[in-house]
């Protein structure tokens, strides 16, 4: 009978987003195929360093036991065959054992394959994978490859942040909002209180990550986080849509408008689900959290991250990286 990964956590992601190959892109981008791939198979036994979503894998990886695979990681890559072999090698060599599935598409598009592989959250380095990973329902996140690495700070906690609508819910009230104003939206959603909205984009991921809660790992758990711009009384319509679910969250934020960065700077997430914005508020949101860091390396974060909020449209208040820095 075929082996089924019905009943785990399946994660999906590119090989630039696990490990640091940021060296080989850049080769690959600027002179021709056959010296990226020269240069992987010359590297084959050099294990790649872990990247930027490492931490995060790692953390989801310790849900797993000899008994039962709760929590299926999968390569999925524009990467040649060759480049993957490497990656699984890479993956070994840092202890990830239980990374055995993988696609490589050498240069095609490869998020068609999320659906055989029932992926419930699709993390890539390819911002174009990821808008047609959404497009096709799929939860997905782009990781800025230059963004420095995720904090270490809570080594035994996954946590994750989800903005409401438009990415928990459907974005019917959102579109109310951008049409008729703050007054229609509130009026609108205290008139359907009662009535659960229509799921968003990252309600599978919500759901499956709150399955996972319920089974006691030792030393391993997850926290999840509700950060929204609705307030009272839209607060109502938001819970009792998650009540309906039968989903609970561990944090609810009801922020009202207010600039979620100082308040993600206190939960820490490892990834926040806010639309396209999401990489760049949580650039800004860690930016302190991370040591022994040369100022010439967080001028380069920091002008990534800038670049990055002019693209996405994302506006915040700091003019320079100093003003994040705690203490």
């Amino acid at each position: 009978m075929p082996v089924s990964l019905q009943d785990q956590l399946v994660v999906a992601i590119s090989s630039r987003a696990l490990f640091d190959f940021e060296e080989e892109n850049r080769l690959f981008e600027n002179t021709d195929p056959a010296s990226y791939l020269r240069l992987q198979r010359e590297r084959l036994d050099v294990p790649a360093a872990p990247g930027v979503a490492f931490s995060l894998v790692k953390k989801l990886l310790a849900f797993n036991t000899a008994e039962q695979q709760r929590v299926e990681v999968v390569l999925l890559s524009r990467n040649d065959p060759v480049s993957g072999m490497r990656a699984f090698r890479s993956a070994k060599a840092h202890g990830l054992h239980s990374i055995q599935r993988g696609v490589f598409t050498q240069g095609r598009d490869p998020f068609g394959y999320l659906r055989p592989l029932g992926a419930q959250l699709f993390l890539s380095a390819n911002a174009d994978d990821v808008t047609q990973a959404l497009q096709l329902g799929y939860p997905a996140a782009h990781v800025f490859t230059d963004s420095m690495r995720a904090s270490g700070s809570h080594p035994k906690e996954v946590r994750i942040a989800f903005d409401g609508d438009a990415v928990l819910f459907s974005d019917e009230s959102e579109r109310v909002f951008q049409a008729e104003g703050l007054a229609a939206f509130q009026k609108h959603e205290q008139e359907k209180a009662t009535q659960p909205l229509p799921e968003g984009p990252f309600k599978p991921l919500l759901a499956a990550l709150h399955s996972l809660q319920q089974i006691e790992v030792p030393g391993m758990r997850i926290r999840t986080a509700l950060v929204t711009a609705r307030s009272a009384p839209a607060h109502e319509r938001a819970l009792n849509t998650l009540m309906d679910w039968k989903i609970d969250v561990d944090e609810a934020m009801f922020l009202g408008g207010l600039a979620k960065g100082e308040f993600l700077r206190e939960f820490e997430p490892d990834l926040l689900f806010d639309e396209q914005t999401s990489h760049v508020r949580n650039a800004v949101a860690r930016f302190d959290q991370v040591e022994d860091v040369s100022s010439a390396d967080r001028d380069l974060a920091w002008a990534n991250i800038r670049k990055a909020a002019e693209h996405y449209k994302v506006d915040f208040e700091e003019k320079d990286w100093h003003e994040l820095m705690k203490g």
